[in-house]
């Protein structure tokens, strides 16, 4: 039960190969190339919200209760 030899990852390969088709491959990639790019601009624009928000908060220390 150690690593995979090559002959493994060779039959591995065929079956993706086999399942998906050679076409499909890259397509699924660009895909999830697209996703990615998609969360990290999400990302930032959340953060850039957030750092927006924090500017505009209004400080009221002189009023009296």
């Amino acid at each position: 039960m150690g690593s995979f030899s090559i002959w493994h990852w060779l039959i591995v390969l065929v079956v993706v190969l086999l399942l998906f088709g050679r076409g499909k491959i890259p397509e699924l990639m660009g895909d999830v190339a697209k996703g990615i790019k998609s969360f990290k601009k999400g990302m930032s624009d959340e953060d850039a919200a957030a750092a927006d928000k924090a500017k505009t908060v209004d400080h009221k220390a002189d009023e009296v209760k």
